[in-house]
């Protein structure tokens, strides 16, 4: 029976030297929030993430195998929507109502990504707001109740990682 090293921790992006990495992994953010699955990195690398609970992984964070190495998560682009507003106080109003749908959603100053929905980007355009269809990675905003505590919301001049919005 072939034993394959196992991933029971995260390095966050910039707490290691991203040079170091064995490997590579590029995810969606639905293949980024996990506990407990089989990989195989892009040079082939074979492992177990075996995470003591579900963790939501980011851009430059590093898995750290039991052996040592190290193979560093990259987030995938996804099919998204950026929904814009003619003033701040309209994005604000275009949050609630996407909020309200419990929808996940990015916030950045001037927008808000989520996942491409016809129905829902029917009734924000009815609402006024601007949309454009992009492919970029996506990190939604963490739940209230998030055992992690890491918000993703981001202030004006300020990015969470170098791919950010």
């Amino acid at each position: 029976m072939e034993t394959i090293p196992r991933a029971t921790q995260v390095l966050a992006a910039g707490s290691w030297p991203a040079a170091s990495a064995s490997d590579r992994i590029t995810l969606t953010y639905e293949e980024r929030h996990r506990r407990r699955l089989r990989f195989t990195a892009e040079g082939g690398l074979a492992f177990l993430l075996d995470l003591a609970r579900a963790t939501v992984l980011h851009a430059g964070d590093g898995l750290k195998l039991d052996d040592g190495r190290i193979v560093r998560v990259e987030a995938a682009p996804e099919p998204l929507l950026a929904v814009g507003a003619d003033s701040p106080q309209h994005l604000l109003r275009l949050a609630w109502h996407i909020g309200n749908r419990h929808l996940p959603a990015q916030l950045a100053a001037a927008r808000i990504l989520i996942r491409e929905d016809a129905v829902i980007e029917d009734m924000l355009r009815g609402l006024g707001a601007v949309i454009e269809h992009v492919a970029e990675p996506f990190t939604p905003e963490p739940g209230a109740y998030d055992q992690q505590g890491h918000s993703m919301l981001l202030l004006p001049g300020a990015h969470r990682h170098a791919n950010a919005p």
